[in-house]
């Protein structure tokens, strides 16, 4: 008697990762009925948890994530525990530059949405008989990804402080908004290319001072930019976990202590020209 589709399948463990309530259940009814034992997680967070405690042989992530970190951060913690686990994207929304990092990332495949889910039951046992990509490492300095991420980072920057009604109160555009994140990547990347001795004073960065008066005119707080430069930090340290994959881990202990102390240096050299912008606006008019 020929077997069905379960017979295949009935030991295959899956982590399905996907931040839509009602996908995800369908998904994991259908894929359950394809004979797969599926464990479902909503978000990143509750995906690194099971792949921490629990073992698996195929890992099916959506890409785009609302909350922190996205389908790639969910693919290398899987690399990182177990390279031996099939990892498969998927996303509604196919971006040729997320598709190539998750490449990179050394994910099996990518599968886009709307497919039938029959189609990702066969992409799964194909890539299963297959056995997961062995991992190759492409590595990178972290100066040079960050070049390279320096506008989807700021991308991501500006989702955070858009998302913040304590920062947008100060209503403007996105382009004026981060207006002065360009040079301060430039000047980032540049230390972290020519680090300095351990102890040493950041370099003076004119651009910080025109920014913290521009800041002053436009309206911010104090607490509006000492904000506006911790989710700044954020979002590059989140660029970082997105391509651990490809990170040179000799250097980066010393990149994050450089990239901290580059932010913060930057951040105090406007907060000093908003105070001091602060001080002439509040001596009194001469007649």
């Amino acid at each position: 008697m020929e077997s069905g589709p379960a017979d295949n399948t009935a030991k295959t463990r899956l982590l399905l990762v996907d931040d839509d309530d009602d996908l995800r259940e369908i998904l994991c009814a259908l894929l359950e009925e394809a004979g797969f034992e599926v464990r479902p997680a909503a978000n990143v967070n509750e995906a690194l948890k099971f792949i921490g405690s629990e073992t698996f042989d195929a890992l099916v992530t959506d890409l785009h994530m609302p909350h922190e970190g996205d389908g790639l951060t969910v693919v290398s913690a899987m690399r990182h525990a177990n390279p031996k686990v099939v990892t498969i994207i998927f996303s509604s929304h196919p971006d040729m530059q997320r598709a190539s990092a998750a490449i990179v990332a050394q994910t099996d495949d990518i599968f886009l949405k709307p497919n039938k889910v029959s189609d990702l039951a066969a992409l799964i046992r194909r890539r299963l008989a297959l056995g997961a990509a062995a991992p190759v490492r492409v590595v990178c300095s972290v100066a040079t990804i960050l070049e390279e991420e320096a506008q989807a980072t700021i991308g991501d920057w500006l989702v955070r402080v858009d998302s913040d009604r304590r920062v947008i109160a100060v209503a403007m555009d996105d382009t004026r908004r981060s207006a002065h994140l360009p040079h301060l990547f430039r000047d980032l990347v540049a230390r972290l290319r020519n680090p300095l001795p351990l102890g040493s004073r950041a370099l003076v960065s004119p651009a910080a001072h025109e920014h913290g008066l521009l800041r002053r005119q436009q309206g911010y707080t104090a607490a509006m930019m000492v904000e506006e430069s911790r989710m700044l930090q954020v979002s590059i340290f989140q660029t970082l976990q997105n391509n651990l994959a490809r990170v040179d881990f000799s250097q980066v202990l010393v990149a994050v202590m450089a990239i901290a102390d580059e932010v913060d240096s930057q951040l105090a050299q406007a907060m000093t020209s908003y105070v001091s912008e602060e001080k002439v606006d509040r001596l009194p008019t001469v007649a």
